[in-house]
């Protein structure tokens, strides 16, 4: 039998095999293009009508500073993936660095974080299809799951096909973004008229400013945008699965920044000077809003299908990534022993299938609470996203402490600014955390969550830690044991 298709078999490192059973099956193309992907999701397609509707033009400063501090993250991920790729990722690198209790915490939380974003893309989907008259009558859940079992069958398939369709998916929502980027421009500098507006600077100037409700709601907001956010650590997740990551994962993430700032800022102040703010709501994507405004017959629903491919492309992209996390936690013995099973094609679909057993939560609340979850499960994976960032850069300074003390070589991608952008990054999440407390109601699930998050982490931690059968950490001694003993010697030395 294979070592990749039973749990209990010691995964062995090939040209076409992972340290940890996984087939290299994601070439330069994919890679390029799921970094791509992970950093345009429906945060943006669908979460940025209500932001807007919240703050206004000053959403494009909010995602401007929230950008910055999420690149920092990922370069923080790209120096500990060049120093060890891992599927397992951060899980992975929180265990060696940091300790089992730590690689557990950090793998929960980011079940968490793509549980609940799972949960919103599949509402985002059955909101998109309710665009079209057509489909008016079909309630909301059906929709729901439908989405859940296209994305389903293709993860178990094979990661060739994830691969592939995540490639696809991403290439539309770059195509769609460039579109509106070229038409906009077009419109905004002929000065043609959108739904009776002239467009230009004093859409800003005449509605309130730059900041219409005051500087607290967009500092507030900035919980809700590092949501839009969520996605692009995946890249360190399938740095795992790639066939020549040293040489094709700087690349991508390096690439990233340029991406934040066009994709996201530039997105935003254009749209905000092609109508008023105010004529985005919540629960319509800002650029159907923008296309149905131009009345060109079809284009609002070329558009709406855009969006409903990125929700599509977060929804694969997060069950790709929660089955990784979960069967490295079950591996280091910090969750049960069935999620270590892989099937034949070495897909751990153990771990897939209980991720969509939480999904399928979402199908249910979609038929409850149609009008609120998505905001809900937003603010509530809020958490797991600050906490799985947070765990990334923690891990990048224990390595470079590590690599300081002549444990570790220097890798060949360091974090710029490192320690002191490290720390800066880590005291910016935490002050995103305490932000939270500040946006009602939406903020109040998130801290509502907090003590519920600390719970069931206790129970799970002593219900199902176990003996590792082969831990993540494919070394003797984790780098944190490494370092205590060598302190231990040292004081030995000094007496």
């Amino acid at each position: 039998m294979p070592a990749s298709a039973h749990p209990s078999s010691t995964p062995q490192t090939t040209p076409s095999l992972t340290a940890e059973g996984y087939h290299r099956g994601l070439g330069k193309r994919q890679m390029q293009m799921i970094s791509i992907g992970g950093a345009i999701g429906t945060g943006l397609f669908l979460g940025a009508g209500s932001r807007l509707q919240q703050v206004g033009p000053s959403l494009a400063l909010v995602y401007l500073v929230c950008g910055i501090f999420a690149f920092l993250m990922l370069r923080a991920m790209g120096e500990l993936v060049m120093y060890r790729p891992s599927s397992g990722s951060f899980v992975s690198y929180a265990q060696e660095f940091l300790g089992p209790k730590a690689s557990y915490t950090v793998g929960a939380l980011a079940f968490l974080n793509w549980a609940m974003t799972g949960i919103g893309d599949i509402t985002a989907v059955a909101l998109y299809m309710q665009f079209w008259g057509t489909f008016a009558a079909v309630p909301q859940w059906v929709f729901a799951l439908m989405a859940l079992i296209l994305i389903t069958t293709m993860n178990m398939i094979g990661v060739r096909w994830f691969g592939e369709m995540e490639f696809w998916f991403a290439l539309v929502k770059v195509g769609a973004l460039v579109s509106f980027l070229v038409i906009g421009s077009i419109v905004l500098g002929l000065r043609v008229p959108v739904a009776g507006h002239s467009t230009g600077l004093h859409l800003i100037t005449d509605n309130g400013g730059l900041f219409p409700h005051g500087l607290l709601p967009a500092l507030v907001l900035v919980q809700g945008v590092i949501f839009a956010y969520a996605g692009i650590e995946l890249v360190g997740t399938a740095a795992g699965e790639c066939e020549d990551v040293k040489t094709i994962l700087p690349k991508a993430i390096s690439n990233v920044i340029w991406r934040i700032a066009l994709f996201y800022v530039g997105t935003v102040t254009l749209l905000v000077l092609l109508l008023p703010w105010n004529a985005y709501h919540a629960g319509t994507s800002p650029f159907v809003t923008f296309f149905s405004s131009l009345g060109v017959p079809g284009m609002d629903s070329i558009m709406n299908i855009v969006v409903l491919t990125a929700a599509l492309s977060s929804l694969n992209s997060g069950l790709y990534s929660t089955g990784r996390v979960l069967r490295a936690l079950a591996l280091d013995g910090s969750a049960p022993r069935y999620l270590t099973h892989m099937n034949s094609k070495a897909i751990p679909s153990a771990a897939i299938l209980t991720t969509v057993a939480i999904y399928m939560v979402g199908v249910v609340l979609n038929y409850f609470l149609p009008a609120q979850i998505f905001e809900i499960v937003l603010n509530v994976a809020a958490i797991g996203i600050l906490g799985t960032w947070a765990f990334i850069v923690l891990c990048q300074i224990k390595l470079r402490q590590a690599i300081k003390r002549g444990i570790i070589p220097a890798t060949s991608f360091p974090m710029p600014g490192a320690p002191f952008t490290s720390w800066l990054t880590l005291a910016f999440f935490a002050g995103v955390g305490v932000l939270m407390a500040f946006d009602y109601p939406n903020g109040t699930w998130s801290i509502c969550s907090i003590p519920v998050i600390t719970l069931l982490l206790i129970i799970g931690w002593k219900t199902f830690r176990h003996t590792p059968d082969h831990p993540a950490v494919p070394v003797p001694q984790t780098v944190a044991s490494i370092a205590l003993t060598e302190d231990l010697i040292e004081k030995i030395k000094k007496k």
